[in-house]
């Protein structure tokens, strides 16, 4: 996502546009560097101090590393309770900035239609694959592959249109993976104390530290 330019004049401004389109007793958060810089609040969410450090595993975190739009994830680091969180990256006065929307505590994600199958290409042959039999899917040198039943298959989705689209028991553990927590083996650290996941199947993927909290909360570990 290509990020946007906005003044600290244009902040006032930026709010009630906001407001427009998010839903009511949502508040508005801006980060910069590792701290908040701005804070809107709503009713609801009244426990967050201009100059409060930057969890690194929130949302915020996340979308100053990346410079990506994050999804609509759960996030307990800003106020130490669960709410779904949006960030969006921007610039302020051409610096790097992530604007966080915190949505109420009574607010309910749509629920979307997911994918009951997938259409696989090997060569010249096209083939469903149900969701439940894929292990995981890979994002390698501008193309995308899935797994199933020993075998690889190409699709013409990026991990980003599939993240959105798949059940929610496929989780993104890294910018090049989305697996299917159903084939996971173990889960086990390495000697840099990165998280690494065993498949049944064995083999090995890595997590990256933006998806670690994902993980843990899915996981419940």
């Amino acid at each position: 996502m290509k990020c946007v330019a906005i003044s600290n004049k244009g902040l006032e401004q930026f709010n009630i546009i906001l407001k427009d389109w998010i839903p009511k007793n949502a508040s508005i958060a801006l980060a910069c560097e590792d701290s908040y810089i701005h804070y809107s609040p709503s009713v609801e969410h009244m426990h967050l101090t201009i100059g409060d450090k930057i969890h690194p595993d929130s949302v915020a975190a996340r979308v100053m590393q990346t410079r990506m739009k994050t999804d609509l994830v759960i996030d307990c680091s800003i106020f130490g309770q669960p709410y779904f969180v949006m960030g969006y990256p921007i610039y302020l006065d051409q610096k790097e900035a992530a604007l966080i929307i915190i949505f109420p505590s009574s607010y309910t994600p749509e629920k979307k239609e997911t994918y009951k199958f997938l259409t696989g290409k090997q060569e010249d042959m096209w083939t469903p694959v149900p969701v439940e039999e894929i292990t995981h899917i890979e994002s390698l040198q501008k193309r995308t592959w899935f797994y199933a039943n020993n075998e690889q298959f190409k699709t013409n989705f990026t991990l980003k249109e599939l993240e959105s689209k798949l059940p929610e028991f496929f989780i993104r553990i890294h910018r090049s993976y989305i697996l299917n927590i159903y084939f996971i083996k173990n889960i086990t650290k390495d000697i840099t104390t990165n998280f690494i996941i065993q498949l049944k199947n064995g083999i090995e993927l890595p997590v990256s530290q933006s998806y670690i909290n994902d993980l843990r909360r899915v996981l419940e570990f």
